[in-house]
């Protein structure tokens, strides 16, 4: 079956809104791409060597994938997910993506689907809709193409319009890949983001050796409290002398707090001794977001919280499989009152930027938007995870236009692993908000003009003035 991409899809059925919304996607869809959070290996563009076939570039990096595949049935095994303890799993490239062709259907509807059919359609050129029946030709066709010159990734890079990159790194990455993309000439921009959540989470067991490696980067041992926080103030630095302009923190909940220098090394201390518990972290880590936001006046970075990801909640998985595999679920997260200390101290301050982003829906309208609405240092990402797809970015813009306006969000990132996806999240993304202003603009709550520099600021602008871009 021939698979042809509708011009107007994910458009409004309504003639009045469609014909806006085709103008204003119109206007959009060619502007450069910046990607202020993802997790693209920048091995792939320091190396810039031919990606070897199918599966391994667009089915075992996308947790999308694996998640809803193995949510049917699929084991991770039998789509060559590499094991913790070494069992064997598949190894042939070939029968791996045959899984994935026989169980295509599984994506209808879906976003992971929208992405799929694009990259697959725009990226590859393939005519043919993936299937069992058409799978072992579409990898051959792609096969044949990422071979050629035109699909090594620094030549994608060019061809998505990709403007900026910015990847994601643990505080004692030596950001070695970035110092060979600067130095190699290319004129890519690609650039790293402090991500320190694997050393504020001190009651987790593989705590001891992350520390070890910071104080090794650091170039000292990390003894006491005060040498542990200067530690991180010199990866900040170091970060933002290789590009970096943002922080990035994973939390459960956004609890903020300061806590006194003595309890912050008894805590510390313990740590060390492995006599820790998460309540401790808890009060550990919401010292530290403070400490990062303070920081963040003295150096510029803008400061991200993604907030409400229960981590690896399917543990029999995690144990064999590690992390990354689709096991993050959404819980209910409660910003006003764990933002507060934080805001209070640092939310009036123009030189703070804070971009929350949240997997709890519900929170958008009661709590971020007015808090949003409210504070000048605090912008709102966008719908994350479960929610960047069509009806969640629809949702995300009718419960918090009204109250903060467009012009306090952070327009958008793909917050992707798979290189592939990325032009493909970014033509959804563009679609869906020209879709919301044609609609603003059919009930005349804005006017055309409006809406064409709202559909660019959505696109490109704000991720550009958000992330000092």
């Amino acid at each position: 079956m021939t698979a042809v991409l509708d011009r107007d899809r994910f458009f409004d059925p309504d003639p009045a809104v469609r014909r806006v919304a085709r103008e204003l996607y119109d206007e959009t869809r060619r502007l450069p791409i910046v990607s202020p959070h993802s997790h693209v290996d920048p091995q792939i563009l320091a190396r810039d060597e031919p990606f070897p076939e199918p599966a391994a570039l667009i089915v075992q990096p996308d947790h999308y994938i694996l998640r809803l595949l193995y949510a049917c049935g699929v084991p991770l095994e039998a789509l060559g997910a590499p094991r913790r303890d070494g069992a064997p799993v598949e190894t042939d490239p070939c029968k791996v993506w045959q899984r994935f062709a026989d169980h295509y259907y599984l994506f209808r509807g879906t976003p992971t689907g929208a992405w799929l059919d694009y990259e697959l359609h725009e990226v590859f050129g393939v005519g043919d809709r993936l299937s069992g029946e058409t799978g072992p030709r579409i990898y051959d066709v792609i096969t044949e193409k990422l071979a050629s010159p035109e699909f090594r990734p620094r030549a994608l890079f060019e061809r998505f319009g990709i403007e900026v990159l910015a990847t994601t790194d643990t505080a004692s990455d030596r950001l070695e890949h970035h110092r060979a993309i600067r130095e190699s000439g290319w004129k890519g921009r690609v650039i790293p983001c402090l991500r320190p959540d694997a050393v504020f989470q001190i009651a987790a067991p593989g705590w001891p050796a992350e520390l070890e490696a910071l104080g090794r980067e650091h170039g000292a041992p990390l003894v006491d409290y005060a040498e542990f926080l200067h530690a991180l103030e010199d990866r900040r630095t170091f970060f933002k002398r290789m590009g970096a302009t943002a922080t990035d923190h994973a939390v459960l909940e956004p609890y903020t707090t300061w806590l006194p220098p003595n309890e912050m090394e008894v805590l510390y201390q313990r740590a060390r001794q492995g006599d820790v518990t998460p309540a401790d972290e808890r009060r550990f880590t919401g010292h530290l977001l403070m400490e990062m936001a303070r920081l963040s006046l003295e150096d510029g970075l803008v400061m991200q919280i993604h907030a409400g990801a229960l981590r690896d909640h399917n543990r029999p998985l995690f144990e064999r499989f590690g992390p990354d595999r689709g096991g993050d679920i959404p819980v209910a997260t409660e910003f006003t009152r764990n933002l507060r200390p934080l805001l209070n101290a640092y939310g009036n301050d123009p030189r703070f930027t804070l971009v929350a982003f949240t997997l709890d829906e519900s929170t958008y309208s009661r709590e971020l938007a007015p808090l949003a609405g409210h504070y000048p240092a605090m912008r709102l990402g966008p719908p994350w995870w479960f929610h960047d797809s069509m009806e969640g970015m629809r949702r995300f813009r009718e419960r918090t236009t009204e109250t903060a306006g467009i012009y306090k969000t952070a327009g958008f990132n793909d917050d992707t692993r798979a290189f592939c996806s990325i032009p493909a999240r970014h033509d959804l993304a563009r679609r869906v908000d020209a879709n919301f202003l044609a609609g603003l603009v059919a009930r005349h709550v804005i006017d055309t003009s409006d809406a064409r520099r709202m559909a660019r600021a959505l696109a490109y602008d704000l991720a550009k003035e958000t992330y000092k871009l």
